[in-house]
């Protein structure tokens, strides 16, 4: 994979993550707290946390956590947790938020998904939402080993590569590759007309250029439709007569692996693990 776990650097992060029922598939941390960005959130020390944590149960892991973080929850907390994960899973983009945490002495705030629903938006990009936050550089602070959860995010990746290439000319830098990556997410978002700093997706990539391309490179490095030369940050697409036909294959390519790959999670068929390879 090319999401890696935490090391010696996910001390604070697992020590707030003691704090919550310990039923994840994946739990992860982002934003300025986590990644230094340019501009106006450029001061880390003081920026709120992110998290979503995954779980496959909802209901379940929102009956501990209730018990044990009953102030996290607003008003909705008194109507139970069946009724919290139907809003969680029913409404907007299937993530239900405690916001303005403090915990460990520091101002979190955190969503939870249900394994499923994750599995789905990365695959089909239902949403774009959580898919499209990991598809920028994420600190993994614990991860099973569901190894549909592990390809569904490695396909995300794939995909999102697939998508910037889309809209990219025949030979551009990592920086323009990565923007393209971190501006999907935020295409249909309303707050980037309204409110949002238009140079968002510029303040994110630009201090991150080594983290993008820790995330991306063995997937440029192993992809058929770009010379990537490393060494000089530049990247080359398939010659320009064979360019949109390289292209298209490959996302038809894609559409058949994500849809082998939704068979299997609806059917509930494990994948081999030797399947899938750690980057």
């Amino acid at each position: 994979m090319a999401l890696q776990a935490l090391q010696s650097s996910g001390v604070t992060f697992r020590r707030i993550l003691s704090h919550f029922p310990e039923e994840l598939s994946l739990a992860f941390a982002y934003g300025s707290g986590v990644y230094r960005q340019a501009g106006p959130n450029s001061d880390q020390k003081n920026a709120m946390l992110d998290f979503v944590f995954t779980v496959d149960d909802p209901v379940a892991w929102h009956s501990k956590n209730l018990k044990k973080n009953w102030n996290h929850y607003s008003f909705l907390k008194v109507l139970g947790p069946k009724i919290i994960t139907s809003i969680q899973n029913n409404y907007g983009a299937g993530v239900y938020y405690n916001s303005l945490i403090m915990c460990d002495g520091r101002l979190i705030k955190y969503g939870v998904i249900s394994t499923s629903i994750l599995i789905e938006d990365l695959l089909n990009w239902n949403n774009l939402y959580i898919a499209g936050r990991l598809q920028k550089p994420v600190k993994i602070v614990t991860m099973n080993e569901d190894i549909t959860l592990r390809s569904a995010l490695d396909r995300n990746l794939k995909s999102a590569v697939t998508a910037a290439f889309l809209m990219l000319p025949e030979s551009f830098s990592e920086e323009d590759l990565f923007i393209e990556i971190a501006g999907l997410s935020y295409s249909g978002d309303f707050r980037m007309l309204v409110g949002e700093d238009k140079t968002k997706v510029l303040n994110i990539v630009k201090p991150n250029i080594a983290h993008f391309r820790e995330l991306y490179g063995s997937i440029l490095q192993e992809n058929p439709q770009v010379v990537y030369k490393s060494q000089q940050g530049r990247l080359e697409m398939a010659r320009p007569c064979s360019r949109t036909l390289a292209i298209y294959i490959g996302i038809f390519l894609l559409g058949l692996t994500i849809s082998f790959t939704w068979l299997l999670f609806t059917l509930q068929i494990p994948l081999e693990p030797q399947s899938l390879q750690d980057r």
